[in-house]
This record gives structure tokens, C-alpha cells and sequence, in this order.
């Protein structure tokens, strides 16, 4: 670990074995300053539940807590269980959404209430493989759930937690694009035996990523294992693989989108393909980004050329 020596990524578990992360040099520190600044947010309260705990990651995926605070509250507060998110229509989902981008999201939390409210009598399910089997849930909001959730004991990798080890103990300054298979052996790897302290260690670990080990203008002044970082050992090379991937919105039909579905969600009778068309200037981009509602389920096309959110 104290080594600037980049492993490679077959030989990741290997080099692990037998270093001091197995002594608790890295989970006690990082753990530590969790217990000192992690941020009080609405989702890691006891009142919260599981399907607190289930919307938050929903809504976080690829969109800033201060963005999510106020969706988040008021979703709750008008769907304080997931059987009361299942009895309404998906376009109710979608409407309360938001400006949160990716709407797809709503939809498939929506699903997901609806397969919790059939399955599993209206209660999030405890394990793994049960979250993993609801519709629109992946391998790392399972993990999620089932970690801060019912504090069992998984590798959890989004993207802060992602960039703390690549920096901490790879030794770059970015993860790849993509989650590798290298990643998730290291993750699980590190992960302390204890399942208490494995799931404060992946809280820990994701809050240390938002809030000090940062993309950009990272804090190691503040960081609680800079002493060990084999990143800040080596010197911080600077990033040498593929270009990392930005985003972008202005003019893409990721915007149209946006303005198409902010008409349907402040109407609530059926909207004229006239008024759709006024709010993009481009006929043919506006026409294929709401096509692509369409066919993602976001929006209904009804007779007479007038649209909806979805009712079922």
C-alpha cells in the first residue's frame, strides 16, 4: 500500500495479500473521518428505511445531491412506501421526477415499487440477489441497498469510491470509463470481514470521493490516507488512458428531450403535437428525440396526434 508501484490489474488481489490494508490502515482512517464529517443527508437517517434508502440511489445516479435533496423529500412524502408509488400510474413517476435528467430512472423505480409491492408484500427485500431481481436494478444499487440498507457486507462502486482506489492503492488518477472486472476484484479484496465494518467502509469510502478525493482539485491536505496514497506517493501522474468522457447538453437531443417532457409534466389532460413543436426549433432532431420518449415508454402517443405521460 505505501509503495507508488502501479499493480497489475490480474495481479490486484495478489499484491493485496499479506499488505497493511489487511491491518486496517486504510478502513479505520477512512472510516474515522467519515464518523467526523460525513454530511447529515435525509437517506443515511434511521427513518429513512430501505426504500429511502432505494430512491436516494435511484436519484443520485449521475445527478448531484443538491439537485436530489428537494425531489427526494417530496417523493417521499407523497410515496412514503413503495405499495403507494405502485398504485399510480409510471407518468405520475416521471412527473414527479423533475428536472433530475435521465427519466428512465423514474420509470424503472417505479417498476420496482410494483414488483416490491407483488413480490414481497410492500417491503424492500433484505437480500442481494432479491433486490438484484427487481426490474430496473443493477449489480451496484443492489449492493447499495443491501449494504446501507440492512448494513450487510458488499462491494459497493460508484464512481467517488472508484476514483479513491484507483488513486489510493492502483495508483492513477482515474478509474477506466467503464467498471472493470480488475476493479470489482480489488473492491472486494479490501472489503473488512466484518459486515458492520464493511458497510461503514463503503459509506465511508464514497463520501471520502464526493468530498475530498474529488475529481478535480482534490483535498490531500484533508484526506485521512495521504500518508499511503500511492497516487500522491508517485508524484500524481497525470491521467494516460483513454480520454475521459464529458458530458454534454446544450443542443443535443438529450435537451430536447428535457423540454419536450417538461410540457406533458406541467399538463395534466393531453398535450397537442402543436404544442410540442414549439419548443424546439429543429423539426427533424425534435421529432427523433420524441420518438425516443416514445419508445422508451416515457410518453404515450395517443390518436389525433396529442401525447401523455404514461398511464400504465
Amino acid at each position: 500500500m505505501t509503495a507508488p508501484t502501479k499493480p497489475s490489474p490480474d495481479s490486484t488481489g495478489d499484491a493485496l495479500s499479506g499488505s497493511p490494508v489487511e491491518d486496517d490502515s486504510l478502513h479505520s482512517p477512512v472510516i474515522d473521518w467519515f464518523d467526523e464529517n460525513a454530511r447529515d443527508l435525509p437517506w443515511r437517517r434511521p427513518e429513512a428505511g430501505p426504500w429511502g434508502v432505494m430512491v436516494s440511489e435511484f436519484m443520485l445516479q449521475q445527478t448531484p445531491v443538491n439537485r436530489v435533496l428537494p425531489v427526494y423529500e417530496q417523493w417521499l412524502s407523497r410515496w412514503p412506501r413503495p405499495a403507494d408509488l405502485a398504485k399510480e400510474a409510471p407518468g405520475e413517476a416521471v412527473r414527479a421526477w423533475g428536472r433530475l435528467g435521465y427519466p428512465r430512472r423514474a420509470l424503472r423505480l417505479h417498476g420496482a415499487a410494483v414488483a416490491i409491492a407483488e413480490r414481497h408484500g410492500g417491503d424492500v427485500p433484505t437480500e442481494h440477489a432479491q433486490l438484484l431481481a427487481l426490474p430496473g436494478i443493477g449489480e451496484y444499487t443492489a449492493a447499495a441497498v443491501a449494504s446501507f440498507a440492512y448494513g450487510q457486507r458488499h462491494a459497493v462502486l460508484d464512481t467517488n469510491v472508484r476514483r479513491v482506489l484507483a488513486r489510493a492503492v492502483t495508483g492513477v488518477q482515474y478509474p477506466p470509463n467503464a467498471t472493470t472486472a480488475a476493479e470489482r476484484k480489488l473492491a472486494r479484496a479490501l472489503l473488512p470481514d466484518d459486515e458492520r465494518t464493511a458497510s461503514r467502509w463503503a459509506a465511508a469510502s464514497m463520501e471520502l470521493g464526493a468530498l475530498v478525493c474529488t475529481a478535480k482539485n482534490e483535498s490531500c491536505h484533508r484526506c485521512p490516507i495521504a500518508a499511503q496514497c500511492a497516487w500522491r506517493l508517485a508524484g500524481k501522474p497525470e491521467h494516460d488512458g483513454p480520454p475521459r468522457r464529458g458530458q454534454t447538453y446544450a443542443g443535443t437531443d438529450r435537451q430536447v428531450r428535457g423540454k419536450l417532457l417538461a410540457v406533458l409534466r406541467d399538463a395534466h389532460t393531453p398535450v397537442p403535437q402543436a404544442a410540442l413543436d414549439r419548443v424546439w426549433h429543429e423539426p427533424v432532431q425534435r421529432a427523433r428525440a420524441l420518438d425516443g420518449l416514445v419508445s422508451d415508454g416515457l410518453v404515450e402517443p395517443l390518436p389525433g396526434g396529442m401525447y401523455r405521460l404514461p398511464l400504465s
